[in-house]
């Protein structure tokens, strides 16, 4: 990741404490961190502390004579690439949305070209206030972006929203934003339905059928999709333990009956979870869901389906409904096929852009063909799971990329890299096309 100065801004705040950690997960991934500090700010961690993780002099002053004769927050402004205020008290969101400039911290981001987020942090009730909503509303339409509080017992002792994430969390919130910053967004405005992970089809109640796929590579799809400016939904089948990628909205299935009807309902844009986040894809996270009812939920289709899933071939005829006791040598399971999702999604929705994956062991590029050709596809992505480098469970891939033939356009080879490079590399492959399919 090439160098990015961040300024990170405290202020006043119990949760200021988090900063400390926050900033050193910072300069460890190799950003390069100053930090201005305001009066409420030093009453909870001192400057001493900061200064001495990141490196650099803490900046509490606004006319601070040793910066630039004293134009210290014009210099702090202009080489900031990205302001993190963290935590942002009441106060604080309030004196921006007012364009104050009676403190370094509110100088410094009126002075400044560079993005700011915000991550409020305080009491539950302060946090419900309408007023304050109404001034993370205005920092919205003032072109601030916010970092939505987390919910949890607070320091006061209330249970609610207003606590701050975890410096982890406000770490990968950073990384998310830098990435849709450096990314074209080449899938601006577009709601993409990705299905990931494998499937879990029922034997009796402790036993079942299902594969070696970890999701990661449908994972890797989300985040790059999201950094490309798409609403992401992303639907994860078996037990995948991952995290959910921000700013994608994540629902969770077991088996393909399952992964089908809830492809065609997120496809439709009819399923709950999608009609919930309709309003809310442009958040930086979606904690706070407390205001839906103020807005539309007609039903909004998807534009793509990206199909990672390992989805199962064949599920028992009838699952157990109790536990199968061990009582004899031999056990016969009787399989039916299951539905093929790619398959039945692309014939019912013909106007979806449809992007299948083909995980093969031998014959990849015949069967990857084969399959384009017969599901109907734009694209398909095809890998030699046989190879013990790359594939399930692996944190890197390689690709070989075939396109429908309307399309005319030659496989594109993508060798061994992390899975979310290839990811990235897919999304552009898929924005690339858009124009041509429209």
């Amino acid at each position: 990741m090439p160098t990015t100065n961040i300024l990170l801004a405290i202020t006043g705040g119990i949760a200021a404490y988090k900063s400390a950690v926050f900033a050193r997960l910072l300069i460890k991934a190799g950003f390069e961190v100053r930090v201005v500090m305001t009066t409420g700010a030093q009453a909870f961690i001192t400057p001493l502390t900061l200064q001495a993780l990141t490196g650099n002099e803490v900046h509490t002053s606004l006319l601070d004579e040793r910066a630039e004769a004293g134009m210290g927050h014009i210099e702090l402004a202009k080489w900031a690439d990205l302001v993190v205020i963290a935590p942002a008290s009441a106060n604080t969101l309030a004196r921006l949305c007012m364009g104050a400039a009676d403190d370094l911290l509110t100088t410094v981001c009126l002075a400044t070209t560079a993005p700011v987020l915000i991550a409020p942090a305080m009491n539950q009730q302060m946090w419900a206030h309408p007023a304050v909503q109404l001034n993370v509303t205005t920092l919205r339409d003032l072109n601030y972006h916010i970092i939505l509080p987390d919910s949890g017992e607070q320091a006061c002792g209330d249970v609610g929203a207003g606590r701050l994430p975890e410096p982890e969390m406000l770490f990968a919130q950073v990384l998310h934003f830098c990435a849709q910053q450096a990314t074209p967004q080449v899938l601006a405005d577009k709601r993409v339905v990705i299905t990931a992970g494998p499937t879990i089809e029922a034997i009796d109640p402790v036993r079942y059928l299902s594969n070696h796929s970890s999701g990661k590579m449908g994972f890797a799809l989300a985040r790059a999709c999201v950094a490309a400016g798409a609403e992401v939904i992303l639907i994860v089948g078996g037990k995948v333990a991952l995290e959910t990628p921000i700013g994608a909205t994540r629902i969770d299935v077991r088996d393909a009956a399952e992964m089908l009807a809830t492809s065609a309902a997120c496809v439709e844009g009819t399923h709950p979870d999608v009609l919930c986040c309709d309003h809310d894809h442009d958040h930086d996270h979606d904690h706070d869901h407390d205001h839906d009812h103020d807005h539309d939920h007609t039903p909004r289709p998807a534009d793509i389906f990206i199909a990672t899933a390992a989805v199962a071939d064949y599920r028992t005829r009838d699952a157990a409904p109790q536990k199968i006791k061990k009582t004899q040598d031999n056990m016969v399971l009787e399989l039916v096929k299951n539905p093929d999702i790619l398959a039945t999604i692309s014939a019912d929705y013909p106007d979806l852009f449809v992007v299948g994956f083909a995980a093969e062991t031998q014959d990849v590029e015949h069967y990857a063909r084969g399959k384009l050709a017969a599901k109907k596809l734009d694209m398909i992505a095809c890998n030699d799971v046989s190879r013990s480098d790359i594939g399930f469970a692996s944190d890197d891939n390689a690709m070989r990329v075939f396109f429908a033939e309307r399309y005319q356009k030659d496989a594109v080879t993508l060798e061994k890299a992390s899975k979310d490079n290839i990811a990235t590399q897919l999304t552009a492959l898929i924005g690339a096309l858009l124009p041509e399919y429209a």
